[in-house]
């Protein structure tokens, strides 16, 4: 078994393309939104370590660069506990001021967990829908209050 996963998702957010991308873009203030966001530090330009704990007993340890944050396809290269990437594609959606989000994530598990990842898959792959779920709920409330 592998240490590699691939994660996707579809969503519609109540706000047009532009105004998704700030807040999605805008790394520094996902805990206020997400709550599996635990800490934020920036560690440059388009560089942050971001600490995620969702309901699995486990801090994640990233370190994220914004690759593109240009419309419609935001990229942001992984590092840490984990190695790949996460891409957004925002575009309109089929209601008038609304975006389809949609997520292609592709990591390898690096940090401690890599001995154990093949065989917590299914815990794995729960804890990031969970963590997914919650953050888009988060998101979608975010853009309604904006």
């Amino acid at each position: 078994m592998s240490s590699d996963y691939h994660f996707t998702g579809t969503w519609t957010l109540p706000s047009p393309p532009h105004q998704a991308r700030e807040v999605v873009v805008d790394l520094a203030r996902y805990p206020e939104w997400w709550p599996q966001v635990v800490a934020v530090a920036s560690l440059g330009l388009d560089v942050a370590r971001v600490l995620c704990r969702s309901r699995l007993p486990y801090t994640l340890d990233l370190v994220l660069h914004a690759a593109s944050r240009e419309l419609p396809d935001l990229e942001v290269r992984v590092g840490g506990d984990l190695d790949g990437y996460v891409r957004w594609r925002l575009t309109p959606g089929a209601q008038p001021r609304t975006t389809l989000m949609e997520l292609d994530q592709r990591v390898r598990v690096t940090g401690p967990l890599t001995l154990v990842s093949p065989l917590l898959r299914p815990a794995l792959a729960w804890n990031h829908r969970q963590m997914m779920d919650s953050g888009v709920a988060g998101l979608v409330d975010r853009l309604t209050r904006a």
